[in-house]
């Protein structure tokens, strides 16, 4: 038997990748066969996808809309001020997460960029109050660590998590008729 190669194992992880960004919930058989792989190898590979933390787990892409949530974007711009390691072992450590948790906001996705801004939170909340109480928080959390802080409201996702939103025709109600 020959040995695959790199380009070919690459390949072969890709092919799974892409099935399961459409669809995290796909069997383990309905991706063999969309692959043309045995049950074996699509687990096999899946195993070690999530050995190497190229995947990082699995969700469900839900319409917080329906749940009577919004979502807010929060862009961070820092000083020069190196961070203490106390507030950088609180980031790695998720406790603003929990800290946020305490006033109703949830965070989903939290990131460090390269750009105009320094960091971005994205996270869900009952309302614009409960969005600007959260931004007042992390200000106090970051005092002077903080030069800027924008907060957004997400009004419509078009696409999320590699999903288009089933209901993408309403984004037609964010746009006057031409």
């Amino acid at each position: 038997m020959t040995k695959t190669s790199k380009k070919q194992i690459k390949t072969d992880e890709q092919k799974i990748i892409d099935i399961l960004k459409d669809n995290s919930n796909e069997s383990i058989n309905d991706i063999a066969k969309k692959c043309k792989f045995s049950r074996q190898k699509v687990w096999r590979i899946i195993k070690q996808l999530e050995k190497n933390n190229s995947i990082w787990g699995y969700t469900a892409v839900i319409d917080e809309e329906k749940q009577e949530l919004k979502n807010y974007i929060i862009l961070l711009k820092r000083t020069n001020q190196p961070l203490t390691r106390e507030l950088v072992d609180n980031i790695i450590h998720r406790k603003l997460e929990e800290l946020g948790e305490k006033i109703g906001v949830k965070i989903e996705n939290s990131a460090y960029l390269h750009g105009v801004y320094d960091w971005m939170i994205c996270f869900t909340a009952e309302d614009i109050k409960q969005a600007k109480n959260f931004a007042e928080f992390l200000n106090k959390i970051f005092e002077g660590f903080i030069t800027d802080v924008q907060l957004l409201e997400n009004m419509f996702y078009a696409k999320k998590s590699g999903i288009e939103n089933p209901e993408i025709e309403r984004l037609n109600e964010f746009f006057p008729e031409f």
